[in-house]
């Protein structure tokens, strides 16, 4: 198993990152960002099956740049967490959408097992302000999104963040979805993909 498929210590997720995804939920953006966690037991790689839980009737795709950190971060500022990033990674941040709407916090609705996909981190740093991150469900496009988009950039997120807990190597961060969340059925087979950079696929099945 290569070295990079290692789960990360926590998963700190970014919401309403995107204007055009905020208004498709009829929320507000937020002044600051908006965090919540993942747990590490969420994360499957390429190839393996997102499986609906009985609990949800609706299971949704949300397509992310994900940021790996390669040093321990605390109260840095944001050209510090930029030299801190080891690489970027696609992230599928799967959502039980009608749970996320009636539990009211995020943890059941965000961390089923299998919620995480993640693709494989990428040799080189790229650019973190020309970034594209595309969804597609059976080969269709769904999702598409720029870092340059983003309402907080992947610096000010990770500064952010690190002056609320220690960001430590291998950490990752998730910065947020584009506009085009939409269901995912048994049978589908979705891809988040960050072109040049990283990629996941993984096909969707029913709980057994």
């Amino acid at each position: 198993m290569p070295d990079w498929r290692i789960r990360p210590g926590k998963i700190v997720c970014v919401g309403r990152n995107y204007r055009e995804h905020a208004k498709e939920l009829g929320n507000e953006v937020p002044m600051e960002p908006l965090i919540f966690l993942k747990p590490p037991s969420s994360v499957v790689w390429e190839g393996e099956a997102i499986v609906l839980p009985k609990a949800s009737s609706r299971v949704e795709h949300e397509g992310e740049i994900g940021v790996v950190v390669g040093k321990t971060l605390t109260r840095v500022s944001e050209e510090d967490a930029a030299r801190g990033i080891r690489s970027i990674v696609s992230v599928n941040d799967v959502t039980a959408r009608d749970l996320q709407k009636t539990d009211g916090q995020w943890t059941r609705a965000k961390g089923f097992d299998t919620f995480c996909p993640l693709g494989e981190e990428s040799s080189q740093l790229p650019d973190l302000d020309s970034l594209t991150v595309v969804t597609r469900v059976n080969g269709v496009e769904r999702q598409r999104g720029k870092s340059s988009e983003m309402v907080f950039s992947i610096p000010s997120l990770l500064a952010y963040i690190s002056r609320i807990m220690t960001l430590e190597p291998g950490d990752l961060v998730a910065t947020g979805t584009p506009s085009g969340v939409g269901p995912l059925a048994p049978g589908d087979v979705v891809e988040v993909e960050i072109p040049g950079v990283s990629r996941v696929s993984n096909p969707v099945q029913e709980s057994q």
